[in-house]
């Protein structure tokens, strides 16, 4: 990202890839920013420690719980939309009401869907995650998808990381060639 004065008009996006723990977001946003050679902020790494002990133990997190972690995710947002730079973040925002938090100039919301077949196997693969396969259906539940007055690409999970990448990455391709940036995807 070249160090160019943004406009509003001319502002690069920053992304919050959501969806229900296991749809795959850090895996596709490291591919994501690694491309595109933009920021990555896992929204994982902004839980305070009860949240992470409390998921982890089982136990699904409240609205009281969350709140202080999305104005963490917020604030990461913020600070990127206020300075211009491109970013990408991990973070379930389930519902609207969190969405709303984190709304704003030049923000684009990645919806990241699947079945609750395809998630549940996701799940049980994976290591060394606090999040246990268990909490997929409270996740389910609170899951508000975006309406479509929210800017939002929704992308199903069913292709490989790289190929849903891709598809992100070219469906954001308008918004980078208006800030004079460009998405390389071989």
């Amino acid at each position: 990202m070249s160090t160019r004065e943004c406009t509003p008009e001319t502002a690069p996006p920053v992304v919050v890839l959501m969806g229900v723990s296991g749809s795959g977001k850090s895996t596709i946003a490291g591919i994501i920013a690694g491309t595109l050679g933009w920021e990555l902020q896992e929204g994982d790494a902004l839980h305070p420690p009860a949240n992470l002990a409390k998921m982890a133990s089982g136990q699904p997190l409240t609205d009281e719980d969350r709140w202080p972690w999305l104005e963490r995710v917020a604030q990461w947002v913020q600070e990127h939309t206020d300075k211009g730079l491109p970013g990408i973040i991990t973070c379930s925002a389930l519902r609207r009401s969190y969405r709303d938090l984190l709304r704003g100039d030049h923000v684009v919301f990645v919806h990241l869907v699947g079945t609750r077949e395809q998630i549940a196997e996701r799940l049980t693969t994976r290591l060394d995650h606090f999040m246990p396969a268990s909490l997929l259906d409270t996740q389910i539940a609170a899951l508000e998808p975006p309406d479509p007055d929210e800017d939002a690409i929704v992308v199903g999970i069913g292709d490989p990381p790289s190929q849903l990448a891709a598809e992100i990455i070219a469906q954001l391709e308008p918004r980078l060639r208006s800030h004079g940036g460009r998405a390389e995807t071989g």
